[in-house]
C-alpha cells in the first residue's frame, strides 16, 4: 500500500483504479518519493518548473 509524501493520502483511500494508477513517483536526493493523483495535479507546474530547458 503506498502513501502519499505530501499529504499523507493512503492510496487505499481512493476511489477507484482510475485515480489509483495516477499517483506518481520521484527520486529525490536519491529518496523514492510517491504522490497522491491530487498532489501530483496540484503540483505539477512547479515540478515543470524545475526541469532545464533541454527537457522541452
Amino acid at each position: 500500500m503506498r502513501t502519499c509524501d505530501f499529504c499523507g493520502r493512503r492510496e487505499d483511500e481512493e476511489p477507484d483504479d482510475l485515480t489509483r494508477l495516477a499517483w506518481t513517483t520521484a527520486v529525490e536526493n536519491g529518496r523514492r518519493r510517491t504522490f497522491c493523483a491530487a498532489c501530483s495535479r496540484e503540483h505539477l507546474r512547479s515540478a515543470e518548473a524545475r526541469l532545464d530547458s533541454e527537457w522541452w
